[in-house]
């Protein structure tokens, strides 16, 4: 990997590891999401917002905290799901790369 001062980390094919990463992590949750045999009161959140995770996968672009926002949405729907929780924790770690937690004001 080719790092440089203030920019992006990138491979030789020139995309960000941390959004193939992040689109690895998404992608798995959504799939133990989709055959996860139980339905539970805030799935229809989780969902959308891995629905929209992956949307900024997409444009190559997220911005974090949007994507902090949607983690937070995400496990305030389904943290007490403990089959998930190994996905969900790819999904934290996959954000975590994009920047630390913001500090307090």
């Amino acid at each position: 990997m080719l790092r440089s001062v203030g920019k992006s980390p990138v491979v030789e094919n020139g995309e960000d590891p941390r959004i193939t990463g992040l689109h690895t992590a998404v992608s798995r949750l959504r799939r133990e999401l989709a055959v996860y045999p139980s339905e539970f009161k805030d799935r229809a959140i989780a969902e959308d917002e891995l629905a929209a995770l992956a949307a900024m996968v997409a444009s190559g672009a997220p911005e974090t905290a949007r994507m902090r926002r949607s983690l937070l949405l995400i496990v305030g729907s389904i943290g007490s799901v403990s089959a998930l929780g190994p996905a969900l924790m790819g999904v934290r770690s996959a954000v975590d790369l994009f920047g630390g937690v913001p500090r307090p004001r």
